[in-house]
């Protein structure tokens, strides 16, 4: 079925944020019945793929006044318990109220510190958004997110910080444990790449950052995690550690002495792209994701570079037993049965809520990883098959994808239609609703079916 953009119109609800209460479960918008989420809009009738998750609310690029989407995060004020959305864009970072998941109130959007860009990621950490951006000169935006209290209509954001010491960056990992922010993929100050292993940001004071290392002995690192490390390596054990895929490996790294970071070891495999790992909640495995492993790269007529995907080629999970941080060693690969790319993938207890660009998100139980066996218990697909009739073309949008290492280049969009669909998702609210930020279409806010 054709898929058009969907434009929601919700009535503005005025809430009061010190009276708030959390709202209880509401009927959602698209219930997932026999394998289908349909719904009717406009005399126009949607439907998505879905098993177990229910569509609660959407907000579509078109109300975000954006050609497309990318990252997202998630923030719940501690003092209201109200949940927002925050999702980046091409220009810029997307703020929804989501308090009320079948009315989500978009309340504006923090522009891009410089120029439009493909790719655009955020962390939170002490009530404050942190930014980066691919776009050249970004920088990292600094928003306290207090801001929003009390708001209930749209209004004009601004970043309350930008930090310069450096230009772009592709992305940003946070340990809110220890107060640090490390920048992976960045480039120096307006000059792009080569970029730092490791830059490292102390944001005690999130409005006041200070750069505590700055190391690139440990390769180009595209994604990260940061830890206090509590697995069961006694070796290790209450150290930072740092996680970092770095195109054709996954590094650790102990970075507990900023001044004095150690590698402890380094993972190799059949690699592609070393894309994004996440660990398990007892630190014991690391789930590995290659951005490139289902796809090949073709040229066109035009001799442009572009990628497909594999014949027969299903998503892959590589699962690192890291008991011995010294010795990291394969446990086992988890291969799917969806036709798709795997993107951003979180631990959220013993679940594993996977974005895959075109089958959207996939929800793996984990209770028998020490048997080396997933099992997908749910899904969400934002994706629609006719992804290439979408008003909003990726390809479209402005980047600097010609200095990505990953090569970028043409990867997203319409001539590559493996890279559209689900970018990234967020499973830590308490409420229980996921966002999954769409490339091609919005914001989208599902939840497990009640039972």
């Amino acid at each position: 079925m054709r898929f058009i953009t969907i434009l929601f119109i919700f009535s503005i609800f005025s809430c009061d944020y010190e009276k708030y209460e959390p709202v209880a479960d509401t009927n959602p918008l698209a219930e997932c019945i026999d394998g289908h989420a349909r719904f009717e809009l406009n005399g126009n009738e949607y439907e998505f793929e879905c098993d177990g998750y229910d569509l609660m609310g959407y907000i579509s690029l078109d109300e975000m006044n954006a050609d497309s989407g990318n990252d997202s995060w998630g923030w719940t004020d501690p003092s209201t318990g109200k949940e927002y959305a925050l999702m980046g864009l091409d220009n810029g970072t997307g703020i929804i109220d989501i308090s009320i998941p079948t009315a989500p109130l978009y309340l504006g959007k923090i522009p891009t510190a410089t120029e439009p860009s493909s790719w655009r990621d955020l962390k939170v950490f002490n009530n404050h958004v942190f930014i980066v951006s691919e776009a050249e000169g970004h920088g990292m935006q600094v928003f306290d997110l207090k801001q929003l209290r009390g708001l209930n209509s749209k209004k004009n954001f601004t970043a309350d910080f930008i930090y310069t010491g450096y230009g772009q960056a592709h992305n940003i990992a946070i340990n809110t444990e220890t107060g640090y922010a490390y920048t992976a993929g960045s480039g120096v100050a307006g000059n792009g790449r080569p970029g730092f292993g490791i830059h490292a940001l102390n944001i005690a004071d999130p409005l006041s950052p200070v750069l505590e290392l700055q190391q690139s002995d440990f390769g180009y690192t595209h994604d990260a995690q940061i830890v206090n490390y509590k697995g069961p390596d006694s070796d290790h054990f209450g150290k930072e550690i740092y996680i970092g895929s770095n195109e054709t490996k996954v590094v650790f790294v102990d970075v507990t002495d900023k001044n004095n970071p150690n590698l402890i070891s380094e993972f190799e495999y059949d690699s592609q792209y070393t894309h994004q790992s996440w660990l398990t909640e007892d630190h014991r495995y690391a789930l590995l994701g290659d951005e490139l492993d289902e796809a090949v790269r073709k040229i066109d007529s035009d001799g442009n570079p572009f990628y497909d995907l594999k014949e027969g080629a299903t998503s892959r999970t590589i699962t690192i037993d890291i008991n011995d941080l010294d010795n990291p060693i394969l446990h086992f690969n988890y291969i799917s049965d969806n036709e798709a790319i795997d993107h951003n993938g979180y631990v959220n207890g013993s679940k594993f809520y996977l974005a895959n660009y075109t089958s959207g998100l996939r929800v793996i139980d984990l209770i028998n990883i020490e048997q080396k066996s997933f099992t997908e218990i749910g899904y969400f697909d934002t994706y629609s098959k006719d992804a290439g009739d979408h008003d909003h073309n990726f390809a479209n949008t402005t980047s600097n994808s010609a200095s990505d290492p990953g090569d970028h280049i043409g990867k997203k969009g319409a001539d590559s239609p493996p890279f559209n669909g689900a970018w990234s998702v967020y499973p830590f609210f308490k409420s229980e609703n996921i966002i999954i930020s769409d490339i091609n279409s919005g914001l989208f806010i599902v939840k497990k079916k009640a039972n």
